[in-house]
């Protein structure tokens, strides 16, 4: 047990392991990774997520490689409307906007969780939240799941599953602070993404429903890039580092239960340590963010405020269609 809830309610912790060296911890408070500990190029290892020691830590804030949902990111003027029957969500965000799932979300609750059966290759724990109607304002009894895999191959699986019983929308993904060197340096990490393009947003990071060329921009990942070495270059749409959509080349999911399959869409190395992390995903877009000194999330997702583009893939869950995507870390050196 990993400590309780201030209701009385058990937060468990679970530990997966490979035959390599790796282990991972997660938690059923949030659906958190505490840990993910990775050798280096010399075999040693450390926790490559941040992560805290206790649950009251995580209750007072501290930051999380938790699950987000309903929906990852921003919804604009915190409202959305479903066949023409309009929606007002938690407003938690500038003042008037909608950001991460809002007050409760996905991420500030306990989930029931329960370890899968170990197999030779493999280890996992699955984790599954009843979200009601009428939470954070959203519509819908919404039944959401994540299953956490650790592989032999080094590979940590994410797969995210959520079904309905009302038209609703959905946009999970996870919060996780990456620090491969331990350091908190951006400027040892060395990033590759496969985005030709960007959402554009307004000052208050709302979409503004255009894209922009990442070509001649600190957003031009194409060719391996320090993560830390344009942040002084950025000047919208926040000062100094990144919160930006990338929108993929391999085009990822186009609308729920529509999969193009899972590929490589991004590659971290970290200079001092030998480690490398891999990405692969079926979602269409990441959100690379670094405003926080305790690492940078990779967030694979939809599109921020996707419910307010008609040119942007639909986050629309409805009954009898099931909502699923996978997102795969691998490490290596």
């Amino acid at each position: 047990m990993f400590g309780r809830m201030p209701d009385g309610t058990a937060v468990k912790q679970f530990t997966l392991r490979n035959n390599n060296g790796m282990t991972v911890k997660i938690i059923s408070y949030g659906a958190i990774v505490t840990e993910i500990q990775a050798p280096d190029r010399d075999g040693n290892t450390i926790n490559v997520v941040r992560g805290a020691d206790s649950l009251d830590m995580y209750l007072a804030g501290f930051p999380a490689a938790a699950v987000i949902g309903r929906v990852a990111n921003r919804i604009a003027n915190a409202r959305f409307s479903i066949d023409d029957v309009e929606y007002r969500v938690t407003v938690n965000h500038r003042g008037k906007h909608h950001l991460h799932g809002g007050d409760r979300g996905f991420a500030k609750v306990a989930w029931d969780a329960a370890a899968l059966p170990v197999t030779e290759n493999e280890a996992g724990v699955r984790l599954t939240y009843l979200s009601v109607d009428g939470e954070d304002g959203y519509p819908g009894n919404v039944t959401a799941t994540v299953t956490y895999t650790l592989t032999d191959d080094n590979e940590l699986r994410l797969d995210y599953e959520a079904t309905t019983d009302r038209p609703t929308i959905i946009n999970m993904t996870n919060h996780a602070y990456f620090d491969l060197g331990g350091n908190g340096d951006l400027s040892t990490h060395e990033l590759w993404l496969d985005a030709d393009r960007y959402t554009t947003a307004d000052d208050e990071l709302i979409p503004t429903g255009e894209f922009a060329s990442v070509t001649d921009t600190p957003m031009d990942f194409t060719t391996p890039e320090f993560i830390g070495a344009r942040l002084d270059q950025i000047r919208e749409p926040v000062e100094g580092f990144y919160d930006h959509n990338f929108v993929f080349n391999s085009g990822g999911r186009r609308a729920i239960g529509d999969g193009d399959g899972v590929v490589l869409v991004a590659r971290v190395r970290e200079l001092g340590s030998g480690r490398v992390m891999e990405v692969r995903t079926d979602q269409p877009a990441m959100q690379l963010y670094t405003g926080n000194p305790v690492g940078f999330c990779l967030e694979t997702q939809n599109y921020p405020d996707a419910i307010n583009h008609e040119n942007f893939p639909s986050p629309i869950l409805r009954p009898g269609v099931p909502y699923r995507t996978t997102t795969i870390f691998t490490f290596s050196t």
